[in-house]
């Protein structure tokens, strides 16, 4: 897996659409392009002409189409922009939906994008400084975005985004923060060693 790969934050349910459209001729950017302004114009109408469930229908479509491209190698010139774009997508849908069907519910809805905001930022560190990507086991708990817009679009047709953003961000904040601290706190033991190696060696020749 490459790191732009590790950067889209996808789940199972991508994954899975990504290996069914590999043979797709469209690249990886194009079909991001696509999903995010199909989730766009659905945002943009869905006040009065678009209900509820229209912007359901539009993000489940969008979805197909973005996560189709997630199997791809991601190497083309342009490939650099669909982890963002895939950020604005989630992040900007989230708040979207939130506006629409439970305006109360802005703080669990900043709140939950604080928890992803922290998950995707130690990610691009982890790999950085560890070298490692997450484990594949926290993307599939996360959901991954798909799984994380898809999920808010039913609960907010349920009449429940407002419960369901405060346990979203509790529980996946608890399981990104504990998976981090571990990881890095892994890291550094590891680290230790070498450099008291390097101490005695320093002491030995003096």
């Amino acid at each position: 897996m490459t790191a732009q790969q590790v950067y889209r934050d996808d789940g199972p349910l991508a994954l899975l659409i990504g290996r069914l459209g590999r043979a797709r001729p469209v690249d990886e950017t194009a079909l991001t392009f696509a999903g995010a302004a199909l989730v766009a114009l659905a945002a943009a109408l869905t006040d009065d002409p678009l209900p509820l469930g229209a912007l359901t229908a539009a993000v489940a479509v969008a979805v197909i189409v973005v996560a189709a491209g997630s199997q791809r190698s991601h190497g083309g010139r342009l490939a650099w922009l669909v982890p963002p774009l895939l950020r604005v997508l989630e992040y900007a849908f989230l708040i979207r939906l939130t506006v629409v069907a439970d305006r109360d519910a802005m703080p669990l809805c900043f709140a939950l994008l604080a928890v992803l905001a922290f998950h995707h930022y130690d990610t691009v560190y982890r790999l950085r400084h560890q070298r490692l990507a997450p484990p594949a086991w926290l993307r599939a708990a996360g959901g991954g975005w798909e799984g994380r817009v898809l999920a808010a679009s039913v609960l907010a047709l349920a009449g429940v985004l407002g419960p369901g953003l405060l346990v979203a961000a509790i529980g996946l904040g608890a399981l990104f923060l504990t998976e981090t601290v571990v990881s890095w706190v892994r890291y550094a033991r590891a680290e230790r060693p070498a450099v008291l190696d390097d101490e005695d060696d320093e002491v030995q020749d003096a």
